[in-house]
């Protein structure tokens, strides 16, 4: 049924919530500007430049497209520093050598390209991942399914011949938008209810769930 399996990473399968929420806050103290944890957790998931605009439209602050691209770019490096601190999900590993040479396999994140890099590299599974794209790869952010329907491209798979694994709502109604298979994974911020309000075609607590590789090579 699949024969190609595209997975987010923020949430998915590194879990990165401290680092992304202490790198924002951190970025945002450089111009004077608090926000808390659980509105940051809240939009991992739509890329770093529009949480920017709605943090600082929030807060009042006046912006214009240089100080996100600034903010962004401090935000790169904070969370390259604190890579040390990311950590594959139990069943991260082994799931993506189950289906590794079964299915081909993209990464499609909202996170930026040099912070991916360095973090798939550093968790030594880049090699699982021909085909990545970032944030820098496309125009419209997660809900809408252009990140998806881009990986699918350069996988060379019809959309409906695609499997995603997401965490978040975002991801999920992205997927769904494409045409896609999802596998909702409740290792992010969004609860079990939450989730299945966006209709995924499975949902799991973690990604040791043996349903995830029967899903996607049935």
């Amino acid at each position: 049924m699949f024969n190609s399996a595209i997975f987010d990473w923020d949430g998915t399968l590194a879990d990165t919530r401290q680092v992304i929420v202490i790198s924002f806050q951190k970025a945002l103290d450089k111009i004077s500007c608090q926000v808390n944890s659980e509105y940051i957790e809240r939009r991992i998931g739509i890329g770093a430049a529009e949480t920017f605009r709605e943090i600082l439209r929030s807060a009042k602050v006046p912006f214009d497209e240089k100080l996100i691209q600034q903010l962004i770019e401090w935000k790169i490096q904070l969370e390259i520093e604190l890579t040390g601190q990311v950590k594959l999900f139990e069943g991260a590993k082994e799931l993506l050598e189950a289906l590794h040479g079964k299915v081909k396999m993209g990464l499609a994140s909202m996170n930026n390209r040099a912070v991916i890099k360095h973090m798939l590299q550093a968790n030594g599974i880049e090699e699982f991942f021909p085909v990545v794209l970032t944030a820098e790869s496309i125009s419209h952010s997660k809900p809408n399914p252009e990140i998806f329907l881009k990986t699918a491209q350069q996988l060379e798979s019809r959309p409906e011949r695609c499997v995603v694994l997401e965490d978040s709502i975002f991801g999920v109604k992205a997927a769904k938008s494409a045409g896609m298979g999802c596998i909702a994974v409740t290792t992010g911020v969004y609860s079990m209810q939450e989730l299945e309000a966006e209709k995924p075609d499975l949902i799991v607590k973690t990604l040791k769930d043996p349903k995830i590789v029967c899903f996607v090579l049935r």
